[in-house]
């Protein structure tokens, strides 16, 4: 297994993991996605866009023979194991991948607030815009959220946040529990393309199911 590059962020209640796509598998992705897009009759054949519960322009489903061949698939899975390794030293011995997919976003489109199916989900980054847009009123442009992703747990409290705010880097990716909460901003002012990447996936009922029932 190759050494990943990671982060676990506890932000708040569930931990996040925070790793690099590797720069192989990230243009193998695009380059893929891209051959597909000048495909008409496979671009339409593999658009699962009617399943997303946001308004974008296309969700392009990712074949199987693809994403085991040019490693996603053991990416996502060795991302997962050392993830759960670190939170609850146990090593899973299953991982099912359900499906994965790439959302093209463009200006005014979003993704509302929603969560998977699965034991384990994530999204990452595979191509951006040069520019979000920013506020309409004068203020700091650190606040400004369009494009951002979002992640949501529980309610805000005294010492408890209940967000967790994601600006995109390209080749960033984050896991997360298939339950948690998340969003994504519109953005403006640019006609570039938005390209992310998601997944869904089940692991040892044993393992995920905490209550042991």
């Amino acid at each position: 297994m190759e050494k990943l590059d990671y982060e676990v962020i506890n932000h708040f209640g569930p931990s996040i993991f925070k790793v690099k796509i590797p720069d192989q598998i990230l243009k193998e992705i695009n380059d893929y996605i891209d051959n597909i897009v000048k495909n008409e009759q496979k671009s339409s054949d593999l658009d699962h866009g009617d399943r997303l519960v946001g308004d974008v322009t296309q969700e392009i489903k990712l074949e199987n023979d693809f994403v085991a061949k040019n490693g996603w698939l053991k990416f996502l899975a060795d991302c997962t194991g050392t993830w759960v390794w670190h939170e609850m030293g146990k090593k899973i011995t299953k991982f099912n991948l359900m499906s994965t997919w790439v959302v093209r976003q463009f200006k005014n489109e979003y993704n509302p607030v929603h969560w998977h199916g699965g034991h384990v989900s994530g999204a990452g980054f595979l191509k951006l815009p040069s520019t979000f847009g920013a506020h309409k009123q004068k203020k700091p442009s650190k606040d400004y959220q369009g494009g951002n992703l979002q992640l949501l747990n529980g309610t805000r409290m005294f010492m408890a946040n209940s967000k967790y705010n994601i600006e995109p880097k390209v080749g960033n990716f984050y896991l997360f529990p298939s339950y948690m909460m998340h969003t994504v901003y519109p953005f403006k002012d640019s006609d570039e393309e938005r390209r992310s990447v998601s997944f869904n996936a089940k692991i040892n009922d044993d393992i995920y199911n905490v209550y042991g029932n």
